[in-house]
């Protein structure tokens, strides 16, 4: 991760809970999801997702909004705005 910080908060036998921060540009780097999760945006944030087989999406996640997406999702997450973004990931195991 470049300009991304990962944060555990919280772990038991049934969810995984890590707040990402991310810096102008930063980014996760390529990764799969090894379980379902939910994101709770505490930021605004503009996102540039590269996915598998070259396509790259913009979205903006407004702050306080949530998401969920499948087990084996592949992307590169990176903030794609002037400022500093953070989120929260909330893995299913």
């Amino acid at each position: 991760m470049q300009g991304c910080r990962a944060t555990t908060q919280y772990e038991d036998q049934r969810v995984r809970v890590t707040r990402y921060d991310f810096d102008p540009g930063g980014q996760t780097g390529w990764h799969v999801h090894q379980m379902e999760y939910v994101i709770v945006t505490l930021t605004d944030c503009p996102l540039r997702l590269e996915l598998p087989g070259g396509e790259t999406r913009e979205s903006m996640i407004a702050a306080g909004e949530s998401y969920s997406r499948p087990k084996g999702t592949e992307h590169n997450v990176i903030n794609s705005g002037d400022a500093a973004m953070a989120f929260v990931e909330v893995e299913l195991k």
